[in-house]
């Protein structure tokens, strides 16, 4: 499945499914994604990988969004977009990608 249109999906054992996709990230968001994962770590006493944060906050939102009262409808998922993820204002990605780095490193 080399196909970029078609993401690849695997039946897990556990009920579950999982599929790969390819995502592209300004370098604020891998910085949050990074910070999500050390607060997971800690919460969880192991290491946890981007893709396990992901994970983590895509079921979390899930959950939150079925808690809701019945008369509700759960918000629909927008595509990511920078602007909705990220208020800082354009900079070079060097740049972005430095103050990122030094955001995961906690020497921001």
């Amino acid at each position: 499945m080399n196909d970029r249109n078609t993401p690849a999906m695997q039946a897990l054992p556990d009920g579950e499914a999982e599929i790969s996709l390819v995502l592209r990230l300004p370098w604020e968001d891998v910085a949050r994604l990074g910070q999500e994962a050390g607060r997971l770590a800690t919460q969880m006493q192991r290491p946890v990988t981007l893709d396990e944060a992901v994970s983590h906050r895509l079921r979390s939102a899930r959950s939150a969004a079925h808690a809701k009262p019945a008369g509700e409808q759960p918000a629909a998922v927008a595509p990511p977009s920078s602007a909705s993820v990220s208020s800082l204002p354009s900079r070079p990605p060097a740049d972005q990608a430095r103050q990122a780095i030094e955001r995961i490193n906690g020497s921001a």
